[in-house]
Formats: C-alpha cells, sequence, structure tokens
C-alpha cells in the first residue's frame, strides 16, 4: 500500500478502496486508513478521500488546503466532480483508477 501511496502525482485523487485494491487487497479500504492515521513515513494522505469523495474528518480544512493547492476543487467539505458542467450537487466520480485534474 505505501508504494501505491508514494506514486501518487500532484491532482491525483483516489479513494481509500482504489489504494487498497491496486496494492493487491480489494475490500481493506479500511487498513488504507488506519496505514495513513498512524504511519510515521511523510505519505501523501490528502490524496485519498472517501467512495464519496468526503474529506477526512476532523481535518477538513488542511485537507482541502492542500487539495486546492493542487488543483482539485473542493465543495462542502468532498472533492467536486470531475468536468467543468458538472453540477456541484452530484456526487463525484472519484471511483475512476487515478483520477487527474488540472494539468
Amino acid at each position: 500500500m505505501v508504494a501505491v501511496l508514494h506514486s501518487l502525482e500532484p491532482g491525483e485523487v483516489v479513494t481509500y478502496g482504489e489504494v487498497a485494491a491496486e496494492a493487491g487487497f480489494p475490500g481493506a479500504a479500511r487498513a488504507v486508513g488506519r496505514l495513513l492515521a498512524t504511519s510515521d513515513e511523510d505519505l501523501p494522505w490528502w490524496r485519498v478521500v472517501t467512495s464519496t469523495g468526503r474529506l477526512v474528518p476532523g481535518h477538513e480544512a488542511t485537507h482541502a488546503d492542500r487539495l486546492r493547492a493542487e488543483g482539485i476543487e473542493v465543495v462542502d467539505g468532498r472533492v467536486a466532480p470531475a468536468g467543468p458542467a458538472a453540477p456541484a450537487a452530484e456526487l463525484p466520480d472519484v471511483r475512476r483508477a487515478r483520477q487527474t485534474r488540472g494539468r
């Protein structure tokens, strides 16, 4: 999982489940969250969100600031849907592996 997290580039947003699946552990999204919460490594935790695009509870402001610095739009505590014509009320489609914006 650490290798997958280190491979994320600025502007990429993935879900906990996508990280787990790409690392060969489908269904282990919670393990990704635990790793990010407890690891002493410098992991890009801000590039990982829930399957609905929700930011880390209790750290929403920092999470949003880091994502915005990489060109990711955040609306109401969630990653905004991809695409210029997508309504803000729509749930984001972060289930697509390695969603990249602003490049």
